[in-house]
């Protein structure tokens, strides 16, 4: 089941993004795909933001994870720039799963084959307008697909009449 929500501004976007914060539990991982400055990281902002994260989240481009505390720890990848599957292993994402933090993986459709089974796949796509967005949640797996009902519920403000 995939549930598609609009947003018509970068925090309208944050805004939506916290609100389904409020489903993560720890060990969740949330794969974030789409056109390049649809809005990935002001995803992972309202994420953050609704999950208590103080500090400015930004894009970890460059240094591939960044890590904020909040009520759990939040991870914050962008496999952007990695050439190789196996690249993955090195950034230890076994490990901030076991430590009960939640995930969220920028560009997470180009290493589906590594991440775990169960997951929240979030593919963010340009609008009709300038600032219009939009946000498909497709739940993977058992975990993510018992909350479905509940996503689709929290995701009704963004969904068209």
């Amino acid at each position: 089941m995939t549930v598609v929500a609009t947003t018509d501004s970068v925090d309208a976007t944050r805004d939506l993004a916290g609100a389904v914060s409020s489903l993560a539990r720890p060990g969740d991982v949330i794969v974030l795909a789409g056109d390049l400055g649809a809005g990935k990281t002001a995803f992972v902002q309202g994420f953050g933001r609704g999950l208590g994260v103080t500090d400015r989240i930004t894009s970890p481009t460059f240094t591939l994870v960044h890590v904020y505390e909040g009520r759990v720890p939040v991870h914050h990848l962008d496999v952007y720039r990695l050439e190789q599957l196996s690249e993955v292993l090195d950034l230890g994402l076994a490990e901030m799963l076991d430590e009960g933090g939640v995930v969220l993986v920028e560009w997470g459709d180009a290493i589906l084959p590594v991440l775990p089974h169960d997951l929240l796949e979030v593919r963010l796509t340009f609008g009709a307008g300038e600032d219009d967005r939009h946000v498909a949640f497709r739940p993977v797996g058992a975990a993510w697909s018992l909350r479905a009902d509940a996503l689709a519920g929290i995701l009704s403000p963004w969904q068209a009449a």
